[in-house]
């Protein structure tokens, strides 16, 4: 039986489940702002901006094969309490290293490689479990609630992030490992589940498996490679406290807020999912959102108005809660659960890490062409994308309603999709 808009969270584990994504996501928000204002407080250089980006984003393409097979292959609430105690771990030396006054450049760049790690080894499992947690017929609300649980922590992170750190950096990285540590709770709450089936084997063909099954799908394919190039050229976010000291001209407070904007955005638009999720043309919706994303980059690279700049990142948000709504229930009920791991590994890789990958080419890019000039840019090569990957992948596109995708067995269709001379809604 189908549930409710609010009978999922009356349902244990996932109720722990979407506390511990909060706290998690609070934590890593707050660590975010302290390390990226005061990594660009003592240089003044975008680049070693991006120099954090690709700390946190390396370890990810590194582990990810091996962290998707483990994820398959052993208990994925263990993976998770090792991860979130190496967090909580790296995130007390921070706070201990700034009480000190013993802060530098190479030291956060490491802290952030060290967090990178953690992540990349819990991140699949945590992924991989949602789906075992409700009926399938429910995993687009879940989905929905637990991206309204990530972005209302983006809300809120980001800005007490901002005021701590103006308090004093120390604050702000102990918020961050006490954050962490009762997100650590949430997750040791979670009821044991077995291994996936398919299999103990940790060997180069297990570990490249989830690979040729995802190049096998072209829905698969397109859809997580259509946000790794959106992400990828798309770096407002990663500039921002660029945009909001030389810019906007506002403190720590102005950029807690504007790293707030998205999430603002994407809550409102992730309740009203919860409330109606998506019925009919799902494909297309995603590769609208796409779009409209990159138009949203555009006009904050353009504006020179703080509270513009924070709609368009509003909108940006919004757009972006419509890409993972959709994304986020079709890869995994697309993919079998003894791929699920690997599967949600790959997706890091492309969309997760991106985030990070993203900020190194933003950085770079902003070193070399100033930060204004590669925000737009990125905007209009993210609308490109839209409208290349609608032609690439007539697949994803054609995708109606998203109770009609199925497990993919490697024979066969693997998604009823609406013709082509319907409406376009």
């Amino acid at each position: 039986m189908k549930l409710g808009a609010f009978e999922a969270l009356k349902n244990r584990d996932f109720a722990c489940y979407l506390a511990s994504s909060f706290l998690w996501t609070v934590g890593s928000a707050v660590q975010a702002v302290a390390i990226g204002w005061q990594v660009y407080d003592l240089t003044g250089d975008p680049f070693q901006l991006g120099l954090v980006g690709l700390m946190e984003f390396l370890p990810t393409a590194v582990l990810a094969l091996p962290a998707g097979t483990l994820a398959d292959r052993i208990d994925r609430r263990l993976l998770l309490i090792v991860g979130v105690v190496a967090e909580v771990a790296l995130a007390l030396t921070l706070t201990g290293l700034a009480l000190m006054g013993a802060v530098s450049v190479p030291a956060l760049l490491a802290v952030a490689l060290g967090f990178g790690i953690a992540r990349a080894l819990a991140n699949p499992a945590f992924r991989a479990l949602l789906p075992l947690l409700l009926a399938r017929e429910d995993l687009g609300r879940a989905v929905a609630w637990s991206s309204t649980s990530w972005q209302v922590a983006m809300i809120g992170g980001p800005a007490l992030g901002g005021w701590l750190y103006a308090a004093h950096p120390a604050a702000a990285y102990g918020a961050t490992a006490l954050s962490l540590a009762v997100a650590l709770g949430a997750v040791m709450a979670l009821r044991k589940r077995p291994a996936a089936p398919g299999g103990r084997g940790m060997g180069l063909v297990d570990l490249v498996a989830g690979l040729p099954f995802v190049f096998r799908h072209p829905l698969l394919l397109g859809a997580i490679s259509l946000d790794l190039f959106a992400v990828l050229f798309s770096g407002a976010l990663a500039l921002l406290p660029v945009f909001a000291k030389d810019v906007l001209m506002t403190g720590p407070g102005g950029l807690g807020l504007l790293r707030s904007a998205p999430a603002l955005g994407a809550v409102v638009t992730a309740l009203l999912l919860v409330r109606r999720p998506l019925d009919r043309h799902v494909g297309r919706r995603l590769f609208q959102a796409i779009g409209l994303f990159g138009c949203a980059a555009l006009v904050f690279g353009l504006s020179r108005d703080f509270w513009l700049s924070f709609a368009a990142l509003g909108v940006l948000g919004a757009a972006d809660m419509v890409s993972m709504y959709v994304r986020g229930t079709l890869v995994p009920l697309a993919t079998p659960d003894s791929y699920r791991g690997r599967v949600m590994a790959i997706e890091a890789v492309f969309i997760g890490a991106s985030n990070e990958l993203g900020a190194f080419v933003a950085g770079s890019a902003a070193a070399l062409l100033g930060a204004i000039a590669t925000v737009i840019a990125g905007g209009a090569l993210t609308v490109a994308v839209a409208a290349i990957w609608w032609r690439l992948f007539p697949a994803l596109r054609q995708v109606d309603r998203m109770t009609e995708v199925g497990d993919f067995t490697g024979a066969g269709r693997a998604v009823k999709v609406a013709p082509e001379s319907e409406g376009r809604a």
